[in-house]
């Protein structure tokens, strides 16, 4: 069989590359092309020859009302190769992984011109622009959902989905951070043996431009009463340290970055302040205490608050339907929320192992491993049928 992939972001990319693993143990015979990353090139080279990566999604990343329209042409474009790209290589499926922005448009395409179409992490209809569920009806052949909350949701609305658990406990279980001592990943790192706090700031310049300067005040305020810890920036690997160094200059005692190491930054902190989507997620899994944190540009906020459907933006508490999570949003994303909730998640130790307790009721409610190549498994079967 041939698959086409696309994955637009870093964690699409890294369920790609899982996905991509099942494909090849379940299909002896798959070929794959995909728009995805460093880490789907490296399955497709240890299975395949040749050039399977049509662009690297760092390229064209974008996410925001106000910023899709600025990289409007770009985009176009982008999609313009895609199409062109499909018809010459006439996949047997095209695989689409989040992103609907791009994948919306990539989907109506291929439907309309013969093509068997999978969604792999269904867009979030369910949190914003409900009225895009049609079109997953008009163009999508089968839906592959990954949070349990889902089930009800797309049974209501009628829409064909497999699900089989969350591939993000694959990931964690598989990943040699995870398995690191603490002694080890400092070493190896070269940060200080002091106690942590993990800031993740995204992976998208606009992000790492409006979260940075605020966790650099809120390092500023902490270590003018904490001065034996330290802030470790968890880098995107995507990055590079030119993103950073003009919030860290002068911070450098207190504030370190690293980069590709998120798992290790997080399973050695005390807490973490994370911008939200899969990153908190993670930090549930791993079992590290956090705060979510984002603002974004104030004309795509308003928008967003005039469409978002959804009580949460954590992932954790939209599993539990309930806060267990704190979120400080827009204008509630200041330092002195932030420094009052770091002090909760460091110092309260009745508030910690509550946190704790609620991660505990995350993991039950993803259930097992094995989710990645369960989905490789049922979009084969589909295709056979």
């Amino acid at each position: 069989m041939k698959y086409y992939i696309i994955a637009g972001e870093a964690s699409g990319e890294l369920h790609g590359s899982n996905l991509m693993k099942g494909l090849y143990k379940e299909d002896p015979h798959a070929h794959i092309r995909f728009w995805g990353g460093p880490l789907m090139d490296a399955v497709y080279k240890a299975h395949e020859e040749g050039e399977g990566m049509v662009e690297d999604y760092r390229a064209g990343a974008v996410m925001g009302f106000v910023e899709v329209i600025r990289k409007g042409r770009a985009i176009l474009q982008r999609f313009s190769r895609c199409r062109q790209d499909i018809l010459a290589w006439k996949p047997d499926v095209v695989v689409l992984i989040d992103y609907p922005g791009f994948n919306f448009k990539v989907a109506e395409f291929a439907h309309k011109a013969g093509f068997k179409v999978y969604y792999y992490i269904a867009p979030k209809v369910w949190a914003s622009r409900e009225g895009r569920i049609r079109k997953l009806k008009a163009w999508v052949d089968r839906l592959f959902i990954v949070f349990p909350f889902e089930k009800e949701y797309f049974d209501r609305h009628g829409v064909p989905y497999t699900y089989v658990g969350n591939p993000l406990v694959d990931v964690l279980e598989s990943s040699p951070a995870l398995k690191e001592s603490e002694s080890a990943f400092l070493q190896r790192t070269g940060l200080p043996d002091k106690p942590s706090i993990a800031l993740l700031a995204g992976s998208r310049s606009m992000e790492i431009g409006s979260m940075m300067p605020v966790f650099m005040q809120l390092a500023d305020a902490w270590h003018a009463t904490h001065p034996d810890y330290v802030f470790v920036v968890a880098a995107a690997p995507s990055r590079s340290m030119k993103d950073y160094e003009k919030y860290i200059a002068g911070r450098e005692e207190y504030v370190k970055v690293v980069f590709g190491e998120t798992y290790g930054a997080l399973r050695h902190a005390w807490a973490a302040v994370i911008n939200s989507g899969t990153a908190s997620l993670e930090a549930a899994l791993i079992g590290t205490p956090q705060v979510v944190g984002y603002r974004m540009n104030a004309i795509t906020a308003a928008i967003a608050r005039r469409i978002i459907l959804c009580k949460y933006v954590s992932l954790g508490n939209l599993i539990l339907d309930r806060y267990a999570i704190r979120e400080l949003l827009q204008e509630r994303f200041t330092v002195p929320k932030l420094l009052e909730e770091v002090t909760r998640l460091t110092e309260d130790e009745e508030y910690r192992a509550r946190i704790l307790a609620d991660y505990a009721d995350i993991r039950t409610l993803l259930g097992g491993s094995g989710a990645s190549e369960a989905v490789a498994r049922a979009m084969m079967e589909d295709l056979k049928a």
